[in-house]
């Protein structure tokens, strides 16, 4: 009794600045840097353009890139990002304020079923802290995707479910069946139909083992059609627009890339083993124990039901030809909560052993990283002479990095928290301290919106790189660039025979040239970092302006008179 009390003492504490720290951490390390760095591309400058123009044309139900019918994703999470944009505006923070509110949104979910697993606040703290400086989730919350949006939905639908079992009286069962259907819906028209499969293969199991098949049957019937209520509108209204989305969308991008041998990223079975470490770390030597540590308590109700959450999806992905490190997110949440609980469990029992092996394999990691930026930078300069302050912004990612895990490592049971410090330097200011040739290369918007006012008067567009024209598209407003040479994701909007004329090949550029130039001047965007890229460059005409940076050139060409 002597030794509660202290304890006790600590957890009222925690209560009192847990939630305050966790905010001011949300706007200091993801909203404050959202307008620090230019859209990287491909991602961020696609769905930055489709979003604008689903903004400015108003066509709310059918997806369209650079004025090209885009079907690879259904609508919602274009949404959100327009509703970003049409809130604070056309700019960096406004196309990535939907992945900072959504994985702020998942954070709020960790806590919210952490206080109701366990009602200690220590482990709340401790998982809610963990997922929020989880490398892959700080990542993404400041990167205009959509994997922080289904990320989201996926979340809500599995925490609802935990609800709807966990739950004493009708009302409240009624209310989570109901959330789990609301989330289902708007997953399903985020990313697509493994929405409605994640939920269905933990429940079942779950209710299996636990004999509650019977509230699956009673209560999932709501969940499906508050599912279908959600979903029936759009799909109805993409099916009278555009009768040919599904075809794709169904067979490309889940039949095809879930099993055909030529899938887009392919990768082998075991990807994703790797990516589940590097995706949590600043903790990642934590991830061991604390899975050992849950499987022994496998056969608590909760226990059980996170390993469910967190492994079958792995499973599913990793049988799945095409992936991408980011389809793992919705593991992650249920990874927090089994490793915040061993962390916690650690700390009350003044294990610190694993703790401090954490603070000295991150701490190594960092003095690694400086030595390695310090040898490149002297033998092969990767900053020149006019980037000293990208450069130190580097050096201070790194020192904060080791420093904070030193902290870690010198008192793990007192200042176990001090890495995500590290991670929140890491992802806000990294982005910035690029050097120059990775943001001409990753982030051509940059460059472009030095020379908007003289693009913007061009009458026609033209560039050779799907994300430079894509930047250029939404830096301007201006859905129609034209593409030279370059087709690549865009392949089957070109198909459509009302589109075909914004495709511009090598042989006859010339005489293309001649004609949009008798219409007006011509601006063009090239990238020029090969030889076929140097070769598409030659073949324009003489004359007009020319500005370059990297492996970047922007021209603009005069009207000529007939």
């Amino acid at each position: 009794m002597v030794a509660a009390a202290p304890y006790k003492s600590q957890a009222h504490s925690l209560e009192r600045w847990a939630l305050p720290s966790l905010i001011l951490a949300f706007v200091l390390f993801y909203l404050v840097p959202l307008m620090s760095h230019g859209l990287w591309i491909p991602d961020e400058t696609r769905y930055a353009q489709i979003s604008q123009e689903m903004l400015h044309s108003g066509n709310w139900v059918a997806p369209h890139f650079m004025g090209l019918r885009y079907f690879e994703k259904p609508i919602a999470g274009y949404w959100m990002i327009a509703i970003g944009q049409a809130v604070f505006g056309d700019n960096l923070f406004g196309v990535r304020i939907a992945s900072a509110v959504s994985t702020g949104l998942s954070v709020w979910l960790v806590w919210l079923i952490a206080g109701r697993l366990w009602n200690d606040p220590l482990k709340r703290f401790a998982s809610t802290l963990l997922y929020m400086s989880f490398g892959l989730v700080a990542g993404q919350a400041g990167y205009a995707n959509l994997d922080p949006q289904f990320t989201f939905w996926v979340n809500l639908s599995l925490v609802a479910l935990w609800f709807a079992f966990d739950s004493q009286t009708r009302r409240g069962r009624l209310c989570a069946w109901g959330v789990l259907g609301l989330a289902c819906g708007m997953g399903f028209m985020t990313k697509g139909f493994l929405a409605w499969l994640l939920p269905v293969v933990i429940a079942v199991p779950y209710a299996l083992w636990q004999r509650r098949m019977k509230d699956v049957l009673i209560y999932g019937p709501l969940a499906i059609l508050v599912a279908v209520a959600v979903c029936l509108p759009w799909v109805v209204a993409i099916q009278h627009q555009e009768p040919d989305f599904w075809q794709f969308f169904f067979w490309n991008e889940h039949i095809r890339r879930f099993s055909a041998t030529d899938a887009q990223h392919t990768q082998p079975w075991w990807f994703y083993l790797p990516i589940l470490l590097a995706a949590s770390l600043p903790w990642a030597a934590l991830l061991p124990s604390a899975l050992i540590d849950a499987w022994k308590q496998k056969r608590q109700p909760a226990m059980g039901f996170l390993l469910l959450w967190m492994l079958l999806p792995l499973a599913i992905f990793s049988l799945s030809k095409g992936k991408l490190p980011t389809y793992i997110m919705p593991c992650l949440l249920p990874l927090a909560l089994l490793m915040g609980h061993a962390l916690a469990t650690w700390i009350t029992q003044a294990r610190s052993r694993t703790i401090r092996i954490n603070g000295v394999l991150n701490t190594l990691l960092a003095m690694a990283g400086l030595v390695g930026l310090l040898y490149v930078q002297l033998t092969r300069p990767v900053y020149d002479s006019t980037e000293v302050f990208n450069l130190s912004l580097g050096y201070i990612v790194l020192l904060g990095w080791l420093l904070s895990n030193a902290l870690q490592a010198l008192q793990p049971l007192q200042l176990w928290a001090a890495p995500a410090l590290g991670m929140g330097l890491l992802v806000a200011l990294l982005p910035t301290a690029m050097p120059g040739d990775i943001v001409n290369s990753k982030m051509p918007d940059q460059f472009i919106a030095e020379h908007v006012q003289e693009l913007g008067q061009t009458s026609t567009l033209l560039s050779n790189d799907l994300g430079a024209a894509s930047a250029l598209s939404w830096r301007l407003g201006q859905p129609e660039v034209n593409l030279y040479n370059t087709v690549g994701e865009l392949k089957y909007g070109l198909s459509y025979a009302d589109s075909a004329a914004r495709q511009v090949d090598m042989d006859n550029i010339g005489r293309w040239m001649k004609e949009a130039q008798l219409r007006g001047s011509v601006g063009v965007v090239m990238r020029v970092h090969s030889a076929l890229e140097t070769q598409e460059v030659e073949l324009l005409p003489l004359g007009g302006k020319r500005y370059e940076r990297g492996n970047l050139a922007i021209f603009i060409f005069p009207k000529v008179q007939p």
